[in-house]
């Protein structure tokens, strides 16, 4: 008997099962308005059948009202939207924890992009060596952010979590009773989070999920890749935004940023206490039990103890569980050296700082922060700086090169620039605390030139600190910027100041490249080829001047902020890219959907290092684009750039974006603690407008702009030329053009036009729809056409299925909201009473959430 598909294995594990227990569910006994769980499946019908026959939301809630609510008050309907929403968000849980439950039965967890798969492989070909020679020097790195993608409260995550593991044992009265639990659990929080509470949250995942994985995985390649010798360099760690990524946020301060530090170490003695605790019931041999009950005391009295004293440091960790190991070898058959081993490998991979925690700021505030010092130096007669801004680029750098003199946080009453200035001396504070790896990056936003990574530097030395052992790491995130990276990193490898401090670091340049801001600046094609021609240049350039040059992508979920499939992405991308680390950015319910489970979390990690391991083992020798495919490249990006920029710069679009979407009601969410935008201003900037609010409020009009918009007619205008050939075999060759395509597919698959056909009608909009609508279709038809699939994600069956269900799930909370957005829009042109407006904003808002986590890569 043949293995059944896996489409056949999502039917069977996930469709069928989300059928009977959401049955379940709908049938249990809830406050509120009788019948809701009856009348759900009702609407959801007449919602399709509304949809097919072209009807809009406005119409398919007034016909099912008349035909299900007809002695319903406005009130009382008004309710039953409320209610109705809050099913579809747990029905949305039910099937996350559906599918969590499910995921080793879907995917092949020793199968291609595992460990093992790159291990035998290596084995297989005689590249063993190589593959050591490798890990002795690749890492990946997942840094948790705290972007505002993911609203579940933490009773929430502990339902999903225990429904999850009833569902995998079948257990259908604990499923009942978790159901009914989920039923009466509230998942609004009715105040925004502050940054710490961000921590808190994410802490979660850090000591329940990554902590275990990242032991298993490295103990893993210890014992099968380095056949049992000890790894002298972790192959996996992780860095932390919340707390310390003060990019338009004002709820970050320094305190806040130094109990995060805190809380992160005290979170990770407490797991190395938990394991300790377990080894000691193991390690009763003479020699060894004196030992462990040493550390066990020492890190208790570290944990439990209020006054923050450490009372083992990390050194004397390490010496002491070494110690025990060759006791063990020694003179006890190495009896529970794997238990030992696998604790070994986590301190080797956590310190005594969990994550590092990473300082991010803008580069526009550290303009700020430069006019408060040379006015504070000026005021001190001081001239070390005189006309520092009316100084061109070169002597600006000079300037930087030159200063000598020290400043103090307290000179300054600007809350921006003291707390810039103090969040440099936290820094100092962390590591003292917590060790060189607990906090040793600072990260600036918009880095348009050189001078704003001399000005971070040179903050250091003003604040009395030289030789910072800190990384300052350049974001680059606009088109034009991407363009002039190298250039701005050849004058920092040249200036002397710079060249010294990189040289203190080991010659060792992190770049961070920000795909989200890239694409809502230069539309999905031109972003992803931009930061890819960035990452070459800035290859060549870091080569030449003898530089180790480390990528950090700035990625969201979702295709149109560089999510989609990371391995093969990363595996696309051949050898005239450096390949010394992947570092990416997980956030919202990529962190959840994506590493929310031990196997999700162990199979996304051995992906990310299967793609390192392709390009710098198996893949070294890879065809590099010819100079043909780059200029057929550059001609399908100017030309989606083009069409992208001229929509941008249509009158409509942030009119529409502001009138038709969701957009103004991000900031009312209170699912995370920075605004929606980085200035105060009531007006609405695009170049101000975070990347998130603006990809969600184009999830939420199930349009998926940023994922698409332009590529089609780029496409089309080969196929217009009778060139199309020339397209079809850059498919076939490049696996870096066929990922984009192939996550393209899925921002289109996402996207449900129906839902607003409505628009198409609109005075004011309708022409604006229609250009997005034929944008879509002819990025459809050209996408099938170019893949020869008769429908989108036809190569990912499960994937295509998944995302029908969630999307089937959350269409009656989308016509909810669009119904109430129709509404709204009603009571603002006077057209109807206004006494409802509030409420109405109220289901909008209500409604962002359920269709926010049934995407799971939404924003």
């Amino acid at each position: 008997m043949y293995p059944a598909t896996k489409i056949e294995r999502f039917n069977e594990n996930v469709q069928l099962k989300y059928q009977l227990f959401n049955s379940i569910f709908m049938t249990l006994p809830f406050d509120a308005i009788d019948n809701t769980g009856a009348l759900l499946p009702l609407f959801s019908e007449t919602c399709d059948e509304g949809y097919k026959n072209n009807k809009s939301p406005q119409q398919i809630f007034d016909a099912f009202a008349e035909k299900y609510l007809q002695d319903y008050t406005e009130s009382q309907k008004i309710d039953l939207m409320f209610r109705f929403i809050q099913y579809v968000e747990r029905q949305v849980v039910l099937f996350d924890a559906i599918e969590d439950a499910a995921f080793d039965v879907l995917n092949n967890l020793e199968g291609s992009g595992s460990l093992r798969e790159s291990r035998e492989r290596a084995e297989g070909n005689g590249l063993s060596e190589e593959l050591q020679e490798f890990l002795n020097e690749f890492q990946i790195r997942a840094v948790l952010t705290a972007h505002p993608t993911q609203f579940y409260p933490g009773a929430v995550l502990g339902i999903i979590t225990d429904l999850t593991t009833a569902i995998r044992n079948n257990s259908l009265s604990e499923i009942k009773t978790l159901l009914a639990q989920l039923g009466k659990t509230p998942f609004i929080k009715k105040e925004k989070p502050t940054p710490f509470d961000e921590a808190m949250s994410l802490l979660w995942y850090l000591e329940n999920v990554f902590y275990k994985t990242a032991g298993e995985m490295s103990s893993y390649i210890q014992d099968t890749v380095f056949k049992g010798r000890q790894l002298e360099h972790p192959v996996v760690s992780f860095g932390f935004w919340p707390g310390g990524d003060r990019d338009g946020n004002p709820f970050v301060t320094t305190e806040i940023t130094l109990k995060v530090a805190a809380r992160l170490r005290t979170s990770i003695l407490k797991c190395y206490y938990g394991d300790i605790r377990k080894l000691k019931r193991k390690l009763t041999f003479s020699g060894v039990d004196g030992i462990v009950a040493d550390i066990e005391h020492r890190l208790y009295r570290s944990v439990f103890y209020s006054d923050g004293e450490i009372y083992i440091s990390l050194d004397e960790l390490k010496t002491s569980l070494n110690q025990i190991r060759e006791i063990l070898v020694e003179r006890h058959q190495s009896l529970y050296l794997d238990e030992l081993d696998s604790l070994i490998n986590k301190v080797h991979v956590f310190g005594f700082y969990f994550a590092s925690l990473d300082i991010r700021q803008n580069s526009r505030i550290h303009d700020e922060v430069f006019k408060d010092i040379v006015s504070a130096l000026a005021e001190r007669s001081n001239t070390s700086l005189n006309n520092y801004f009316e100084l061109t680029e070169e002597d600006k750098l000079t300037a930087l090169q030159n200063i000598k003199t020290i400043i103090e946080p307290g000179w300054f009453k600007n809350e921006d620039t003291r707390l810039t200035l103090e969040s440099v001396l936290a820094i100092k504070t962390i590591q003292q605390n917590n060790g060189e790896r607990a906090c040793n990056r600072y990260i600036i936003s918009n880095n348009e030139s050189a001078h704003n990574v001399l000005e971070v530097l040179s903050l250091f030395g003003l604040l009395g600190w030289e030789n910072p052992p800190v990384d300052i790491v350049p974001l680059f995130e606009t088109v034009d910027d991407l363009k002039d990276a190298h250039t701005i990193m050849q004058t920092l490898y040249e200036n002397p100041k710079y060249a010294k401090h990189l040289k203190s670091r080991g010659n060792k340049q992190t770049i961070m490249l920000g795909f989200s801001d890239g694409t809502k600046d230069g539309g999905y094609l031109m972003a992803n080829w931009s930061i890819f021609k960035a990452k070459e240049n800035l290859t060549l350039m870091a080569r030449e001047y003898g530089i180790k040059v480390v990528f950090f992508d700035g990625r969201g979920g979702p295709p149109a902020r560089g999510g989609g499939k990371t391995h093969k992405f990363y595996a696309s991308q051949g050898p005239t890219i450096e390949n010394n680390e992947i570092q990416i950015t997980i956030q919202g319910q990529t962190i959840s959907s994506n590493f929310g489970t031990l196997d999700s979390c162990r199979y996304n990690l051995e992906n990310l290092l299967s793609a390192g391991i392709t390009n710098g083992v198996f893949n070294k020798d890879k065809k590099q684009l010819t100079t043909e495919q780059r200029r057929l490249f550059d001609e399908l990006a100017s030309l989606s750039y083009k069409k992208y920029s001229d929509f941008k710069a249509h009158p409509k679009f942030l009119p529409y974006l502001e009138h038709m979407s969701t957009l103004n009601y991000y900031a009312k969410t209170n699912i995370g603690s920075r605004p929606s935008k980085r200035s105060k201003s009531k007006e609405l900037d695009f170049n101000d407008l975070r990347a998130i609010p603006f990809v969600g409020s184009w999830s939420q009009l199930k349009q998926n702009v940023p994922g698409f918009f332009g590529l089609g007619y780029a496409l089309g205008q080969f196929e217009e030329k009778g060139e199309w050939e020339k397209v079809h075999q850059l498919y076939e060759d490049s696996l870096f053009f066929r990922t984009l395509i192939e996550n393209s597919m899925m921002s289109l698959t996402k996207s449900f036009f129906p839902l607003t056909a409505y628009m198409s009608e609109d005075e004011e909009f309708g022409h604006f729809w229609q250009i997005i609508y034929n944008e879509f279709m002819e990025t459809k038809r050209l996408l099938l056409k170019l893949s020869g699939y008769k429908q989108l994600m036809e190569n990912y069956p499960d994937g295509r299925a998944s995302v029908k269900m969630r999307e089937q799930i959350v269409r009656p909370l989308l016509t909810i909201q669009q119904y109430a957005l129709h509404k709204i829009r009603l009571m603002k042109k006077g057209k109807e009473s206004d006494s409802l407006l509030e409420t109405y904003e109220k289901i909008v808002t209500r409604s962002l959430f359920g269709n926010i986590n049934a995407s799971r890569n939404s924003a």
